[in-house]
């Protein structure tokens, strides 16, 4: 493990600031496929398509999850730890475009009580991979040294290993005015795989959840905009608690759940 200095005061500051900007209430629905086109309508009445959508297209997100061999961070998730952190490393695009040279981000997603922390930074992804595979700080990153500090860290720590990707298709919407700092997102098709770890690997994954049902998640700072709520009293939106991450563990065999899992969730395969 490589560590770096940094101004201390600097960083302080960098990762209040960090922090700050990615405190989040997360609710999560989920939604028959066939309903999609609705609600997806009703929210741009309301809402903005995220400008990183290309023609406003659905964007593949896959992401590579660490954790211990005996599965640490998915029972502190099953177990409903007030505190507990994970892993990962982030990409967007198609896996054929995906190389060294890909723009990747390596988070740290946290939970403090009811709210959600999100912090992260961009490397190239063979940068993430020095980072978080060899446990070294790479030579050409420019990254908050803090914040490497404590990657190289927990992973030490742990011993954090890949161990489960999750990829799906993502639309994303974001507020605007009074609405500012909520997004909703709607992921389609969300598969995931337990080997095979680089994430542009021609590779097969299978169905975590039914491909027929869609993730829905509303993010906000503050609070939850009144028009939100009686749109999703109209759908007959339910909340849920799911884990794409726990739902990969469990797919492949793994976790608490299996066995249940595998009966709610017949398998199914897709590149």
């Amino acid at each position: 493990m490589t560590l770096i200095s940094g101004n201390a005061n600097s960083s302080l500051t960098e990762t209040a600031s960090a922090l700050h900007r990615f405190n989040r209430y997360e609710i999560k629905y989920l939604m028959q496929e066939s309903d999609i086109p609705d609600f997806r309508h009703r929210l741009q009445e309301r809402m903005l398509a995220d400008s990183h959508q290309k023609n406003n297209e659905s964007t593949r997100v896959s992401s590579l999850y660490y954790d211990t061999k005996d599965l640490r961070c998915y029972w502190e998730k099953i177990e409903g730890l007030r505190f507990r952190r994970k892993l990962r490393i982030r990409i967007y695009g198609e896996p054929f475009s995906i190389n060294d040279d890909s723009l990747a981000f390596v988070e740290i997603k946290q939970r403090v009580n009811r709210v959600t922390q999100k912090r992260r930074i961009p490397l190239s992804y063979a940068d993430a991979r020095i980072l978080c595979d060899k446990r070294e700080n790479p030579e050409h990153a420019n990254a908050r040294p803090e914040f490497v500090n404590e990657i190289l860290s927990f992973s030490e720590t742990l011993n954090l290993q890949p161990t489960a990707i999750t990829s799906y298709h993502r639309e994303a919407f974001i507020g605007t005015d009074a609405d500012n700092g909520v997004r909703v997102t709607i992921d389609h098709r969300v598969r995931g795989r337990n080997k095979d770890f680089y994430l542009g690997a021609d590779s097969t994954n299978q169905f975590i959840i039914p491909p027929h049902l869609a993730i829905v998640e509303l993010k906000a700072n503050d609070r939850v905009p009144s028009w939100f709520t009686d749109l999703a009293a109209q759908q007959n939106l339910s909340t849920v608690r799911i884990s794409k991450y726990c739902q990969s563990i469990e797919s492949h065999e793994m976790g608490a759940r299996a066995q249940q899992h595998r009966r709610e969730f017949p398998e199914e395969v897709e590149r």
